[in-house]
């Protein structure tokens, strides 16, 4: 399964850069199967206000949310083992807090390829 973090999420609807929205378009309609997790589906509505300035209302915002449910399936719900796992990669690791959390949520919900930018050259962890 896959999954796309927060960044590429907002790239779609962010219209000042059409290279990357039409980039981050293409991404998310190839992918099949597809997870949205849960953090991201949060972390997108709250970065979503940044667009607001550009037309990208918040209600815009909470009907791309409903697209992305119907086009994934929500991958895990939070958990306490979360927070035990994102630990261990944080300090094992040294990503930062947020990063850590995405990865121990693709762990946990069989996840094994995470779209983002937020990696840099790291191609692979756990």
């Amino acid at each position: 399964m896959n999954a796309i973090d927060t960044n590429i999420r907002i790239y779609a609807h962010d219209r000042r850069d059409k290279d990357k929205q039409i980039a981050a378009q293409r991404l998310i309609a190839t992918l099949d199967p597809m997870a949205l997790l849960w953090q991201v589906g949060c972390e997108f509505i709250a970065a979503a206000r940044q667009l607001e300035p550009f037309g990208f209302s918040l209600r815009d915002a909470w009907d791309a949310l409903a697209d992305m449910q119907a086009m994934a399936d929500v991958v895990p719900l939070p958990s306490a083992e979360i927070w035990a796992i994102a630990r261990n990669l944080q300090e094992r690791l040294e990503l930062h807090f947020w990063d850590a959390l995405i990865v121990a949520a693709c762990l946990q919900g069989g996840v094994k390829t995470l779209y983002s930018e937020d990696f840099g050259d790291r191609s692979s962890i756990d």
